[in-house]
Formats: C-alpha cells, sequence, structure tokens
C-alpha cells in the first residue's frame, strides 16, 4: 500500500477540519489525521493519544472555528507505555523548536508507532510522502538522517535502539512484513 484511496466524504471531512484552522504549522497533518480517523484509517486513539486537555488544547489552538469539539476524550491506554515514552523523548531532541504543536506531534507520531502497519497509515495520514514532510516540517534534523529512505517505524525504532538489532514490535503483523524482511531480490 503507497497511498490511501481518497473518497469524497474523506476529502471534505479534511475541508471542513481546515476551514475552521488559521493556517497553523500543522493544521493540515492534524486535519488529515483526524479525518482519517473519523473514517476509520487509522491506529490512533481518540484524541489522537494525547490526554484528554492536550487535546482540547489542541483543538482550540489549531481549529478554533470548529465550535462543538468531538465527543468525550478517553486517556489513551498502552500497555506499551515505555516505548511511546522513548520514541517521544527521540522525536523532541530533534524537534525544529518553531512551533508549540510539535511537541503533540511527538506524541502522536510515538502512539502511532505502536499501530500494526505504516506508520503513515496508523497515523491517519494520506501517502508516505505525508509522514515524510511532517517530519522534515517538525523534526528535520531527524528526517535528514534517513538518507537511504527507509520506512519510517522501522528507522525511528532503528535510532531509539542506537544501534543493536531492535525490531518495530508491530512488524510480524504487518501486510508487508516481506518487503522489510524477506530476501534480497
Amino acid at each position: 500500500m503507497s497511498a490511501l484511496h481518497l473518497s469524497r466524504p474523506l476529502l471534505n471531512a479534511e475541508q471542513v477540519w481546515l476551514a475552521s484552522s488559521h493556517g497553523l504549522p500543522n493544521d493540515r497533518w492534524l486535519a488529515r489525521m483526524l479525518a482519517s480517523q473519523r473514517f476509520g484509517h487509522s491506529a490512533l486513539p481518540d484524541g489522537l493519544g494525547l490526554t484528554p486537555a492536550d487535546f482540547e488544547v489542541l483543538l482550540q489552538r489549531h481549529f478554533p472555528g470548529l465550535g462543538q469539539a468531538p465527543g468525550a476524550v478517553l486517556p489513551a491506554a498502552s500497555h506499551r507505555r515505555d516505548d511511546c515514552q522513548a520514541l517521544e523523548q527521540l522525536l523532541l531532541s530533534h524537534r525544529a523548536g518553531n512551533d508549540p504543536s510539535e511537541t503533540w506531534m511527538a506524541s502522536i507520531l510515538a502512539h502511532g508507532c505502536l499501530g500494526g502497519d505504516h506508520l503513515w497509515y496508523d497515523l491517519g495520514l494520506w501517502s508516505r510522502d505525508d509522514l515524510s514532510a511532517l517530519l522534515a516540517s517538525n523534526f528535520p534534523a531527524l528526517a535528514e538522517q534517513n538518507r537511504f529512505n527507509m520506512k519510517w517505524k522501522k528507522f525511528l525504532y532503528r535510532l531509539l535502539c542506537a544501534g543493536r538489532y531492535c525490531r518495530s514490535p508491530s512488524c510480524q503483523d504487518c501486510i508487508e512484513f516481506s518487503e522489510c524482511f524477506g530476501p534480497e531480490s
């Protein structure tokens, strides 16, 4: 899978989110994630993995024209909280420092890494190019290190494990396992 099939309702949902935004950094990516989540194209928990308070502040900052916020957000429960925190710290150590939403984006990306598919899909983005652009904007020093275009989830876990063999925890369940771990052809 290299890109999500974009249905008219999905595109319209993104436009609703964007119409309520002020054009801040990350508005487009957040709108895309929230629209995709509504249509089941995301592995992120409610509130994009943020605490209910942080999610409310994110909505007020990025989508002030929304009016009524989505329903109640439950705190994200994670049996892999340590992985999530380590990934978040890795991302934060490479943040651009241009916008406060980079902190939220680090948490959202870390929660997306816990999904079982490609990171871009687990986040509710529409293609790998979306994810590459998001990372280049928010975490440019980190994005520049991926010179060989490794899959992003695998790349982040590789950095996290600092050179020792460390498989991302959901690879065995991924539908494209053989593309990363199969024999060379």
